[in-house]
């Protein structure tokens, strides 16, 4: 089981990576990627998975050699819980003061881009956020 909990370890190490790298890239040149919103979520899987599987170690009687690891590993489902939250409010922020529906349908775009943009930026710092937390957590494993 250790062996699987170190290969989820790295998964998710690379998914998040990939993540955050793509969705960077993406809010860097302002282009929406559905593509980006996949790998995320498989990022966010595996973070789950990670989780899962260090639970059944512990209970199970394995320990790591530092309890930071515990915080690195458990961290990573709190940063990307908050960046949900954080992505939820984005569309409010921009939308504030608008009457959506009675904009042009240019603008209407437009708004919808920034929108866009701004959850794809929330997301990618907290896939790279996540991804040096797990970094972090594999240096503390033993």
């Amino acid at each position: 089981m250790t062996d699987v909990h170190l290969a989820v370890g790295i998964l998710v190490i690379a998914t998040n990576l990939v993540a955050g790298v793509w969705g960077g890239v993406a809010w860097l040149r302002s282009v929406p990627t559905v593509g980006f919103w996949y790998a995320l979520r498989v990022a966010q899987a595996v973070v789950v998975l990670q989780v899962a599987v260090g639970s059944i170690l512990l209970l199970s009687g394995h320990e790591a050699d530092s309890g930071l690891h515990y915080l690195y590993g458990l961290l990573p489902l709190g940063v990307s819980l908050l960046a949900e939250g954080a992505r939820a409010g984005a569309a409010e922020r921009e939308l504030v003061g608008l009457d959506f529906e009675s904009l042009p349908r240019a603008r209407q775009r437009a708004v919808a881009g920034e929108i866009v943009r701004r959850e794809t930026g929330i997301m990618a710092v907290s896939a790279l956020v996540i991804f040096g937390l797990a970094v972090r957590a594999a240096t503390t494993g033993g």
